[in-house]
Formats: C-alpha cells, structure tokens, sequence
C-alpha cells in the first residue's frame, strides 16, 4: 500500500497562483498518477495527470494554466495551478498507480490521498 499526502491548497484571490504537493511513502518514478478535484454539489473529475513515461493529460477547463510535474527523486508529484479562477474551487485529490490509459477515470487508480482544499474568491 501506498500512502499519499497532499499540501499546498489555501485560499487565493481570483488570478493568483497556488502549487499543490503530494508526496508519496513509495517510489513514484515508474507511475502514472493524477490529480482530481471535487466541487461544491460537484463530480469528482479529473484535472490533469502524468504518464509513467512522462506524457501529461489535462483538462480542457484547466489547459495553459495548469502544470504537472514529478519529482522522482523526493517521491512528490505537483500541480502548479497559474491564472485561478472560482470555479476552480474545491478539494483537490492525489491519486496513483494507475491501471490502465484513462487517466481521467477515478476507477483507474489505486491509492489516494485524504485531499487538500483549494478556495478561489472573486
């Protein structure tokens, strides 16, 4: 099993910037891992993830602004959120090893962590 621990999230004014951490108990250097948010009276879904060769994958609603990034060495995975608007409020999830290619699919993970809160105000 694997543990994952997200930090990072607060509250940010509309424009601002925040980057998410999550670190990992086990090596992360060969896994595809994501992040994934969930809204007030919301769906999970997925914001963005990074292939185990490295590819990224992101939402539309988040493309240009968001980045996702790994460090192999620490076992932490990033999500550098730029340009933040309200509607990106919510809890941000960490999720790893992932099963298969859909990377937006909450059901091809394994292990998630407990979340971190993101708040955007106008």
């Amino acid at each position: 099993r694997v543990e994952l621990v997200e930090s990072g999230g607060g509250s940010v004014q509309a424009g601002g910037s925040l980057t998410l951490s999550c670190t990992a108990s086990g090596s992360i250097a060969r896994h595809a891992m994501g992040w994934f948010r969930q809204g007030s009276e919301k769906e999970l879904e997925g914001v963005a993830a990074i292939a185990g060769g490295g590819g990224h994958n992101y939402a539309d609603s988040v493309k240009d602004r968001f980045t996702v990034s790994k460090d192999n060495v620490n076992n932490i995975f990033y999500l550098h959120m730029e340009n933040l608007k309200p509607e990106d409020t919510g809890m941000y999830y960490c999720a790893s090893w992932r099963r298969d290619a859909k990377w937006a699919n909450k059901d091809s993970y394994m292990f998630w962590g407990q979340g971190t809160q993101v708040t955007v105000t106008s």
